[in-house]
Protein backbone atom coordinates (compact mmCIF):
# COMPACT_ATOMS: atom_id res chain seq x y z
CA UNK A 1 0.00 0.00 0.00
CA UNK A 2 1.42 3.22 -0.87
CA UNK A 3 0.97 6.58 1.54
CA UNK A 4 1.24 10.28 1.51
CA UNK A 5 3.54 10.59 4.85
CA UNK A 6 5.68 7.10 5.27
CA UNK A 7 7.86 4.50 3.54
CA UNK A 8 7.49 1.25 5.13
CA UNK A 9 9.27 -1.88 4.52
CA UNK A 10 9.66 -5.25 6.02
CA UNK A 11 12.69 -7.13 6.32
CA UNK A 12 14.27 -9.80 8.57
CA UNK A 13 11.01 -9.34 10.77
CA UNK A 14 11.96 -5.63 11.17
CA UNK A 15 9.56 -3.37 9.63
CA UNK A 16 11.33 -0.09 8.95
CA UNK A 17 8.64 3.14 8.74
CA UNK A 18 10.14 6.47 7.29
CA UNK A 19 8.93 9.75 7.39
CA UNK A 20 8.81 10.86 3.56
CA UNK A 21 8.01 14.18 3.27
CA UNK A 22 11.69 16.12 3.57
CA UNK A 23 10.88 19.29 1.42
CA UNK A 24 7.84 20.03 4.16
CA UNK A 25 10.49 18.95 7.15
CA UNK A 26 8.57 15.97 7.87
CA UNK A 27 5.65 18.34 8.92
CA UNK A 28 2.47 16.34 10.44
CA UNK A 29 -0.52 17.11 7.86
CA UNK A 30 -3.97 15.46 8.08
CA UNK A 31 -2.72 12.25 6.57
CA UNK A 32 -0.17 11.45 8.51
CA UNK A 33 -3.09 11.05 11.75
CA UNK A 34 -4.24 8.58 9.86
CA UNK A 35 -1.95 7.07 8.29
CA UNK A 36 0.65 6.19 11.53
CA UNK A 37 -2.00 4.37 13.56
CA UNK A 38 -3.09 2.32 10.17
CA UNK A 39 0.86 1.06 9.67
CA UNK A 40 1.25 0.58 12.96
CA UNK A 41 -1.46 -1.80 13.58
CA UNK A 42 -1.14 -3.37 10.36
CA UNK A 43 1.83 -4.56 11.30
CA UNK A 44 0.82 -5.20 14.87
CA UNK A 45 -2.61 -7.03 13.91
CA UNK A 46 -1.05 -8.80 11.35
CA UNK A 47 2.21 -10.10 13.20
CA UNK A 48 4.03 -8.93 9.99
CA UNK A 49 7.59 -7.89 12.33
CA UNK A 50 8.83 -8.05 15.64
CA UNK A 51 10.46 -4.71 15.47
CA UNK A 52 9.20 -1.32 14.33
CA UNK A 53 12.10 1.32 13.57
CA UNK A 54 10.66 4.53 12.66
CA UNK A 55 13.09 7.08 11.02
CA UNK A 56 13.51 9.87 8.94
CA UNK A 57 14.27 11.86 5.72
CA UNK A 58 16.08 14.96 5.52
CA UNK A 59 17.49 17.62 7.78
CA UNK A 60 15.07 17.31 10.23
CA UNK A 61 13.07 14.09 11.86
CA UNK A 62 9.80 16.55 11.60
CA UNK A 63 8.90 20.00 12.19
CA UNK A 64 6.23 19.08 14.12
CA UNK A 65 2.14 19.04 13.44
CA UNK A 66 0.72 21.27 10.33
CA UNK A 67 -0.15 24.33 11.71
CA UNK A 68 -2.66 24.68 8.97
CA UNK A 69 -4.71 21.46 11.06
CA UNK A 70 -5.58 24.17 13.66
CA UNK A 71 -7.93 26.36 10.76
CA UNK A 72 -11.51 26.47 11.01
CA UNK A 73 -11.64 26.19 7.39
CA UNK A 74 -14.07 28.18 5.11
CA UNK A 75 -16.25 30.68 6.87
CA UNK A 76 -20.08 29.02 7.28
CA UNK A 77 -22.60 30.55 5.36
CA UNK A 78 -25.75 32.28 6.97
CA UNK A 79 -25.37 33.77 10.79
CA UNK A 80 -27.50 30.26 11.98
CA UNK A 81 -24.32 28.17 10.52
CA UNK A 82 -21.81 30.81 11.66
CA UNK A 83 -23.35 30.78 15.43
CA UNK A 84 -23.68 26.89 15.06
CA UNK A 85 -19.76 26.73 14.31
CA UNK A 86 -19.11 28.94 16.95
CA UNK A 87 -20.53 26.99 19.64
CA UNK A 88 -19.29 23.57 18.29
CA UNK A 89 -15.98 24.83 18.05
CA UNK A 90 -14.59 23.64 21.55
CA UNK A 91 -15.96 19.89 20.87
CA UNK A 92 -14.43 20.05 17.44
CA UNK A 93 -11.62 20.93 18.34
CA UNK A 94 -11.60 18.10 21.55
CA UNK A 95 -12.38 15.08 18.80
CA UNK A 96 -9.86 16.29 16.74
CA UNK A 97 -7.14 16.25 19.31
CA UNK A 98 -8.27 13.10 20.68
CA UNK A 99 -7.74 11.46 17.19
CA UNK A 100 -4.13 12.61 17.22
CA UNK A 101 -3.68 11.30 20.48
CA UNK A 102 -4.83 7.97 19.70
CA UNK A 103 -2.64 8.11 16.81
CA UNK A 104 0.32 7.93 19.33
CA UNK A 105 -1.09 5.73 21.76
CA UNK A 106 -1.28 3.44 19.09
CA UNK A 107 2.74 2.97 19.26
CA UNK A 108 2.25 2.51 22.86
CA UNK A 109 -0.81 -0.23 22.86
CA UNK A 110 1.51 -1.92 20.00
CA UNK A 111 2.42 -5.50 21.03
CA UNK A 112 6.22 -5.14 19.59
CA UNK A 113 8.59 -2.52 20.36
CA UNK A 114 9.04 0.39 18.78
CA UNK A 115 12.20 2.35 18.05
CA UNK A 116 12.60 6.09 17.05
CA UNK A 117 15.80 6.82 15.15
CA UNK A 118 15.90 10.64 15.57
CA UNK A 119 18.11 12.95 13.04
CA UNK A 120 17.75 16.55 13.33
CA UNK A 121 14.66 18.95 14.80
CA UNK A 122 12.45 16.92 16.69
CA UNK A 123 9.78 19.73 16.91
CA UNK A 124 6.89 19.99 18.67
CA UNK A 125 4.55 17.00 17.58
CA UNK A 126 7.93 15.06 17.09
CA UNK A 127 7.73 15.03 20.85
CA UNK A 128 4.68 13.73 21.29
CA UNK A 129 5.81 10.96 18.17
CA UNK A 130 9.34 9.64 20.30
CA UNK A 131 7.54 9.70 23.31
CA UNK A 132 4.93 7.06 22.40
CA UNK A 133 8.04 5.06 21.36
CA UNK A 134 9.71 2.29 23.54
CA UNK A 135 13.34 3.82 23.27
CA UNK A 136 15.36 6.41 21.23
CA UNK A 137 18.06 6.81 19.61
CA UNK A 138 19.58 9.98 18.23
CA UNK A 139 22.67 11.83 15.86
CA UNK A 140 24.85 14.37 17.44
CA UNK A 141 23.16 16.81 15.64
CA UNK A 142 19.44 16.15 16.83
CA UNK A 143 17.44 18.36 19.11
CA UNK A 144 13.73 18.55 20.88
CA UNK A 145 12.02 21.13 21.55
CA UNK A 146 8.21 21.56 22.53
CA UNK A 147 7.75 24.27 20.23
CA UNK A 148 4.08 24.70 20.64
CA UNK A 149 4.75 26.99 24.56
CA UNK A 150 6.60 29.43 21.04
CA UNK A 151 3.51 29.47 19.50
CA UNK A 152 1.37 30.12 22.62
CA UNK A 153 0.15 27.05 22.53
CA UNK A 154 -0.25 24.16 25.46
CA UNK A 155 1.21 20.90 24.01
CA UNK A 156 -1.41 18.63 24.02
CA UNK A 157 -1.21 15.53 22.09
CA UNK A 158 0.80 13.04 24.50
CA UNK A 159 4.35 15.12 25.40
CA UNK A 160 3.37 16.00 28.79
CA UNK A 161 2.09 12.19 30.39
CA UNK A 162 4.59 10.44 28.77
CA UNK A 163 7.52 12.94 28.99
CA UNK A 164 7.40 13.34 33.02
CA UNK A 165 7.69 9.66 33.28
CA UNK A 166 10.95 9.49 31.27
CA UNK A 167 12.89 12.48 32.70
CA UNK A 168 13.27 14.68 35.65
CA UNK A 169 9.69 16.97 36.06
CA UNK A 170 11.93 20.27 36.75
CA UNK A 171 13.38 19.63 33.42
CA UNK A 172 10.09 18.56 31.45
CA UNK A 173 8.94 21.76 33.18
CA UNK A 174 12.12 24.02 32.05
CA UNK A 175 11.90 22.69 28.34
CA UNK A 176 8.05 23.58 28.50
CA UNK A 177 8.08 27.07 29.88
CA UNK A 178 10.78 28.06 27.78
CA UNK A 179 10.86 26.42 24.45
CA UNK A 180 14.26 26.16 24.37
CA UNK A 181 15.99 23.70 22.44
CA UNK A 182 17.51 20.29 24.34
CA UNK A 183 20.32 18.73 22.55
CA UNK A 184 20.82 15.37 21.69
CA UNK A 185 23.83 15.02 24.65
CA UNK A 186 21.56 16.82 27.32
CA UNK A 187 19.03 13.94 26.69
CA UNK A 188 21.20 11.17 26.84
CA UNK A 189 22.48 12.56 29.92
CA UNK A 190 18.74 13.00 31.24
CA UNK A 191 17.83 9.35 29.66
CA UNK A 192 15.57 10.54 27.25
CA UNK A 193 17.53 9.03 24.31
CA UNK A 194 19.82 5.72 24.76
CA UNK A 195 22.41 6.03 22.78
CA UNK A 196 23.84 9.05 20.73
CA UNK A 197 25.83 8.52 17.01
CA UNK A 198 27.68 10.92 14.80
CA UNK A 199 25.97 11.09 11.84
CA UNK A 200 22.96 9.36 10.45
CA UNK A 201 24.24 6.40 8.44
CA UNK A 202 25.53 5.37 11.62
CA UNK A 203 22.20 5.87 13.83
CA UNK A 204 20.38 3.82 11.40
CA UNK A 205 22.71 0.91 11.38
CA UNK A 206 23.60 0.70 15.00
CA UNK A 207 19.15 1.09 15.66
CA UNK A 208 18.95 -1.98 12.60
CA UNK A 209 21.37 -3.98 15.00
CA UNK A 210 19.17 -3.64 18.03
CA UNK A 211 16.01 -4.33 16.20
CA UNK A 212 17.69 -7.52 15.21
CA UNK A 213 18.93 -8.72 18.41
CA UNK A 214 15.19 -7.68 19.34
CA UNK A 215 13.99 -9.80 16.95
CA UNK A 216 15.99 -12.96 17.59
CA UNK A 217 13.84 -13.14 20.75
CA UNK A 218 10.85 -14.93 21.57
CA UNK A 219 7.81 -12.18 20.20
CA UNK A 220 5.67 -13.51 23.37
CA UNK A 221 8.53 -12.92 25.71
CA UNK A 222 9.58 -9.71 24.29
CA UNK A 223 5.32 -8.65 24.16
CA UNK A 224 5.68 -9.56 27.92
CA UNK A 225 8.03 -7.05 28.84
CA UNK A 226 6.73 -4.76 26.82
CA UNK A 227 2.85 -4.68 28.77
CA UNK A 228 4.95 -5.45 32.07
CA UNK A 229 7.03 -1.89 32.00
CA UNK A 230 3.80 0.21 30.56
CA UNK A 231 1.70 -1.40 33.49
CA UNK A 232 4.75 -0.97 36.35
CA UNK A 233 5.29 2.36 34.68
CA UNK A 234 1.22 3.50 35.22
CA UNK A 235 0.55 1.15 38.72
CA UNK A 236 2.10 0.61 41.71
CA UNK A 237 5.08 -2.08 42.83
CA UNK A 238 2.42 -4.46 44.40
CA UNK A 239 0.13 -4.04 41.38
CA UNK A 240 3.11 -4.58 39.09
CA UNK A 241 4.18 -8.03 40.95
CA UNK A 242 0.14 -8.98 41.10
CA UNK A 243 0.39 -8.62 37.55
CA UNK A 244 3.47 -10.06 35.92
CA UNK A 245 2.28 -13.17 38.15
CA UNK A 246 -1.15 -13.68 36.21
CA UNK A 247 0.03 -12.46 33.62
CA UNK A 248 2.78 -15.66 33.78
CA UNK A 249 0.46 -17.93 35.15
CA UNK A 250 -1.62 -17.12 32.12
CA UNK A 251 1.30 -16.44 29.38
CA UNK A 252 4.50 -18.61 30.21
CA UNK A 253 5.22 -21.24 27.71
CA UNK A 254 8.12 -23.85 28.68
CA UNK A 255 8.56 -24.53 25.19
CA UNK A 256 9.58 -21.17 23.97
CA UNK A 257 11.55 -21.26 27.17
CA UNK A 258 13.32 -24.90 26.17
CA UNK A 259 13.75 -23.59 22.87
CA UNK A 260 15.52 -20.18 23.66
CA UNK A 261 18.12 -22.33 25.78
CA UNK A 262 18.71 -24.91 23.52
CA UNK A 263 19.35 -22.37 20.64
CA UNK A 264 21.52 -20.64 22.74
CA UNK A 265 23.37 -23.58 23.37
CA UNK A 266 23.67 -24.86 19.84
CA UNK A 267 24.62 -20.88 18.80
CA UNK A 268 21.31 -20.69 16.33
CA UNK A 269 18.55 -18.41 15.67
CA UNK A 270 15.83 -19.27 18.44
CA UNK A 271 12.31 -21.27 16.17
CA UNK A 272 10.15 -19.15 18.04
CA UNK A 273 6.26 -19.12 17.61
CA UNK A 274 4.83 -15.23 16.37
CA UNK A 275 2.08 -13.23 17.88
CA UNK A 276 -1.22 -14.51 17.20
CA UNK A 277 -2.91 -11.92 14.66
CA UNK A 278 -5.62 -9.79 15.83
CA UNK A 279 -6.84 -7.72 12.40
CA UNK A 280 -9.48 -8.63 10.95
CA UNK A 281 -8.10 -11.10 7.21
CA UNK A 282 -9.44 -8.31 5.10
CA UNK A 283 -7.35 -5.55 6.83
CA UNK A 284 -3.73 -6.44 5.48
CA UNK A 285 -1.75 -4.96 3.65
CA UNK A 286 1.69 -5.63 1.76
CA UNK A 287 4.63 -3.15 1.96
CA UNK A 288 7.49 -4.73 1.51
Amino acid sequence: MTYQCFDVSITDRIAHVVLNRPEKRNNMIRAFWDELPHIIQDIDGNARARVIVISSTGPHFTSGIDTSLFSDGSIAPGPEAQRAARLQHGARFYDHVQHMQRSFTAIEQCRIPVIAAIQGGCIGGGVDLITACDMRYATEDAFITIFETNIGMTADVGTFPRLVKLIPEGIVRELAYTGRRMTAREALACGLVNRVFADQTTLLAEVMAIAREIASKAPLAVYGCKRMINYARDHSTADGLDYIGIWNASMLQKEEILEAMQANSEKRPGDFVELPLTSPAGSRHSNS
